[in-house]
C-alpha cells in the first residue's frame, strides 16, 4: 500500500467500519514501504502482514497458514502484482474487486465483483470467474478529508469552455487524441488541460496532438505531488473527458467530487464501462456518448449551452454525496450482504 494509491480510498470504505464481530479481516500486503497509509490501515484490521520479501512458495504457505475463508485479490495483473499466488489456491473461495477492473483469466479465481451497468447477462460467459453483482455500483469512494467547496464554472471568467482530463498518459491513444483534437477545433477558444504524468510521456502526446493542429489549444501541467495541490486543479475545468475505451475510475470519482461533470463513452467489457457506471448512479446519462460522433456533439452542445452545463454542476455538488458514488454506509452493507451470501453457499 502507498500513500494516497488510489486503491486506498475504496478500500477505507469498507475497512473504516465493518461488523467485527461477524468479520475477521486480514490485511496483506505485498510493497516494500511501509508508510503512514499502511499504518492507517494496519488500525482498522485485526492483523496485517507483509509477503514482498517473500518468495512465492514462502508466501503461499504463510497465507495459507492463517486458514482464510475467502481471500481477495486487488491487483490483478496491475503493478507488481502476485496473481501466481492466486492460481496455487490461497483460500476455498478467490475474488477478484477494485484494483483491475477485468478478468483475470485465472480459472482458480472464483468471484469477479461487478454491477448491472457493467457485464451483460449474454457476457458473463466470456470471463473466467463468476461474475456477482452489487446492485448499484461496484465500487465506492471514500472521499477526501477537506471540506468541499463549490466553485463556479471556469467559463463564466474565461468565457470561453475549458475541457481537462487527468488519466495517466498511457489511456490516451490515437483515438481519443483525434476526438478530442476534433473537439478542440469545432469549439472555438476551447481549451483542454492535461496533468503531465512525466516529461517522456508528456513528449509523446504533444507530438500526437501536433499532428491534428490543435497544440495551441492544449495546456500540460506538471505532476502534482500535493494531493490537495492536484484536487485544486479541477477549479480550472468546466468539463471533465474521460478516456476510451480504458476509462478512468479514480479521475472520475475526483472529479465529481469537485463537481466537474465527465463526458465518458460507452464501451463493450468491464474496464470500458466504468465511466458509464459512474455516471449512471449519479444520473448523468446525458453525458454518457454512444460512440465517437456522439461523445463531440455532446461537447458540442455543452459549448453551446452553458446555462444547463451551470444546472449540472451544480446538481452534481449537491447531490454527489449523497449517491452511490460516496455513500459509504449503503455500499458496505450491500457488499458484506453479497460476501455473507457467497460464505453460507460455500460452508452451509
Amino acid at each position: 500500500m502507498r500513500d494516497s494509491h488510489s486503491v486506498t480510498y475504496f478500500l477505507k470504505t469498507l475497512l473504516s467500519n465493518y461488523d467485527k464481530e461477524k468479520f475477521n479481516i486480514l490485511l496483506i500486503s505485498n510493497n516494500k514501504i511501509e508508510d503512514k497509509t499502511f499504518d492507517f490501515f494496519k488500525k482498522l484490521v485485526d492483523k496485517t502482514i507483509n509477503i514482498f520479501e517473500k518468495n512465492d512458495i514462502e508466501a503461499i504457505n504463510i497465507i495459507r497458514g492463517y486458514e482464510i475463508d475467502i481471500i481477495f485479490d486487488l491487483m490483478g495483473v496491475t503493478s507488481d502484482h502476485r496473481l501466481g499466488l492466486f492460481k496455487n489456491r490461497l483460500a476455498p473461495v478467490q475474488i477478484s474487486w477494485c484494483g483491475y477492473c477485468n478478468t483475470t483469466g485465472l480459472n482458480q479465481m472464483d468471484f469477479i465483483i461487478a454491477d448491472p451497468n457493467l457485464v451483460y447477462k449474454k457476457e458473463m460467459n466470456l470471463y473466467s470467474e463468476k461474475i456477482v453483482f452489487l446492485p448499484n455500483i461496484w465500487n465506492c469512494h471514500s472521499g477526501f478529508n477537506f471540506k468541499r467547496i463549490e466553485n463556479p464554472p471556469p467559463y463564466l471568467k474565461n468565457k470561453y469552455i475549458t475541457f481537462g482530463s487527468f488519466n495517466n498518459f498511457r489511456k490516451i491513444n490515437d483515438d481519443v487524441v483525434s476526438v478530442w483534437s476534433e473537439i478542440l477545433r469545432k469549439i472555438q477558444n476551447s481549451k483542454l488541460i492535461l496533468k503531465a504524468s512525466d516529461s517522456a510521456s508528456t513528449k509523446m502526446l504533444l507530438n500526437k496532438f501536433k499532428q491534428h493542429g490543435v497544440c495551441d489549444s492544449i495546456e500540460f501541467i506538471t505532476y502534482k505531488k500535493n494531493f490537495e495541490d492536484h484536487m485544486n486543479l479541477y477549479h480550472k475545468i468546466d468539463v471533465a473527458l474521460d478516456t476510451f475505451p480504458y476509462n478512468g475510475v479514480t479521475t472520475s470519482f475526483e472529479a465529481i467530487w469537485m463537481g466537474v461533470p465527465v463526458l465518458t463513452m460507452k464501451g463493450y467489457n468491464f474496464n470500458s464501462r466504468c465511466g458509464e457506471s459512474i455516471n449512471a448512479n449519479i444520473d448523468l446519462n446525458n453525458f454518457i456518448a454512444d460512440n465517437d460522433k456522439d461523445y463531440i456533439l455532446k461537447a458540442l452542445k455543452l459549448s453551446q449551452n452553458y446555462e444547463l452545463l451551470y444546472e449540472t454542476r451544480k446538481k452534481l455538488f449537491d447531490q454527489a454525496i449523497s449517491s452511490p458514488l460516496f455513500d459509504e454506509i449503503n455500499f458496505r452493507k450491500n457488499f458484506f450482504d453479497l460476501i455473507t451470501n457467497i460464505y453460507k453457499k460455500k460452508y452451509n
